[in-house]
């Protein structure tokens, strides 16, 4: 039981964290705009990848759609961390680390409602 309370409160961050990144793609932050500006995303691009960021968070609530919102979400960072690694910035990689893992042990423990009947 209190492993499905952890579990559950590493899903409420994970989604909260997705649904802010992906905002911030979304509208064009000037930092979002920045970062991905230097790997060659458009404006254009950057809103697509924040929709998927967004779409994937929600994705991640529902237990049917649990891990393909998991795999979008794992993806994504993956995408930014292969980024950073060709611009050689070991800095960028760690701080996105934590957010692979952290979608990685959601996966691992699964959702938390997977076993009630919806």
């Amino acid at each position: 039981m209190i492993l499905k309370i952890i579990n559950s409160i590493l899903i409420l961050v994970a989604v909260f964290m997705g649904l802010k990144q992906g905002y911030a793609m979304f509208s064009g932050k000037a930092e979002m705009m920045e970062m991905f500006g230097k790997w060659g995303f458009t404006r254009t691009g950057l809103t697509v990848n924040g929709i998927i960021t967004i779409l994937g968070s929600v994705l991640i609530l529902f237990p049917k759609t649990f891990m393909w919102g998991n795999f979008i979400m794992a993806a994504g960072i993956l995408l930014i961390i292969c980024f950073h690694l060709l611009d050689k910035d070991i800095k960028g990689v760690m701080i996105e680390v934590p957010f692979l893992l952290l979608n990685l042990i959601i996966i691992y423990l699964q959702h938390p409602l997977k076993s009630v009947p919806l």
